[in-house]
């Protein structure tokens, strides 16, 4: 049982955690409605989100600009932000307002990101605690709440605006909780006489690792409705069901791992749960019903979990103090571009060789940890 002093301390970082995962929660669940409403393929489906990581990488290049200017209010600011870009896809009335609805939300989730991930960082090594995996949960349980009450407004014949609407209303209200009193995230800005190179390789490696993770696992959470709908025959309220399994399940993995962390090297974490994610990936891909599928995505889902959170706090714990939120933020530049490209990559795999393959062709990519981590591990030597 973690205790209720840990969750107080980080607040402020869970609020904005559950507020994104409750965007993006929504955002997968309501996805056949909205392929729908758009009348288009998967294919056209994952070029009109592609345009969504566009204006988040963008985004994310001036993070610790903005995050520097707003000081002590940045997490309320950012977090509002980003809830009122979500109410507007639903509302599109043609595919250009689609597309410009998605770069509002991928930019306002990119800042979002970068200083909340360098917030947690910083509390981290403030105390001596390890506090990545609990506010990566907060993302997973706020993600999986989201696609179960989706999935119940989709039965009842809610629009997709109506949807999204709400569900941007609720993320607003959590925006209120991410204040306090001395909210300022430091080492944002870069010390005069540092090279741009001042960093060094680490937040590179470390991204490369979080880039993989969420690839697969935010291409899982956005694909896994169809899956089920489409290749599966599932219901709306069946269809739900995956991104809610898949993200409930990595919740529940990562309170697990909040406490495994301390007692379990970060590095046989990070293989053992590309491995089981893998496994979980290739389950999904040959299920014969949304029954199987589920056991996959929960699968995939325990593997996921450590994944991002381990390389995350690693990168925090070795990186120099004074660099410390500029590496976190570098490394989820680039662990972003797998969050943002995993979606639109695996429409085109899905659009060519069908879901099946998309979801094997995740498996496959998870594999790339395995090569990654000895790099990680000489940074330590």
């Amino acid at each position: 049982m973690l205790p209720l002093s840990l969750f107080a301390i980080t607040r402020p970082a869970l609020a904005a955690f559950a507020a994104m995962g409750i965007l993006w929660g929504t955002f997968a669940a309501v996805l056949p409605d909205l392929k729908t409403m758009l009348a288009v393929n998967e294919a056209q489906l994952g070029i009109l989100i592609l345009f969504t990581p566009i204006a988040a990488v963008a985004a994310m290049l001036v993070a610790p600009v903005i995050g520097a200017l707003l000081g002590r209010v940045v997490l309320p600011v950012v977090v509002l932000a980003m809830a009122a870009s979500f109410s507007l896809p639903g509302q599109a009335a043609s595919l250009l307002l689609f597309a410009l609805a998605m770069m509002a939300a991928g930019a306002t989730t990119g800042l979002t990101d970068v200083l909340m991930n360098a917030r947690v960082a910083q509390m981290e090594n403030e105390r001596g605690l390890s506090l990545m995996n609990l506010a990566h949960a907060a993302y997973s349980f706020g993600y999986a709440a989201a696609a179960l009450l989706t999935g119940a407004l989709r039965s009842a014949g809610w629009s997709p605006g109506a949807v999204m609407g709400t569900m941007a209303l609720l993320a607003a209200l959590l925006a209120l909780a991410t204040w306090e009193r001395n909210g300022r995230i430091q080492g944002l800005t870069r010390p005069t006489g540092e090279t741009v190179g001042g960093l060094g390789p680490l937040p590179v490696i470390g991204g490369g690792i979080v880039l993989i993770a969420f690839l697969t696992e935010n291409a899982a959470e956005n694909w896994s409705a169809l899956h089920i709908e489409q290749t599966l025959g599932g219901s709306p309220a069946e269809g739900a069901m995956g991104p809610a399994a898949l993200a409930l399940t990595m919740g529940i993995a990562r309170i697990a791992g909040q406490g495994l962390v301390n007692r379990v090297s970060p590095f046989a974490l990070l293989r053992v749960g590309a491995m089981i994610s893998a496994c979980g990936a290739l389950g999904a891909a040959g299920a014969t019903s949304p029954a199987f599928a589920y056991l996959g995505f929960i699968v995939m889902g325990i593997g996921s979990s450590v994944i991002a959170p381990t390389a995350f706090t690693l990168v925090g714990r070795l990186a120099r103090p004074e660099a410390r939120a500029r590496a976190i933020a570098r490394a989820t530049l680039l662990g972003y571009f797998g969050y943002f490209f995993g979606p639109p990559l695996l429409g085109f795999v899905a659009g060519s060789f069908g879901l099946r393959m998309a979801f094997v062709f995740a498996a496959i990519v998870l594999m790339g940890v395995l090569a990654l981590v000895p790099f990680l591990q000489r940074r330590v030597g």
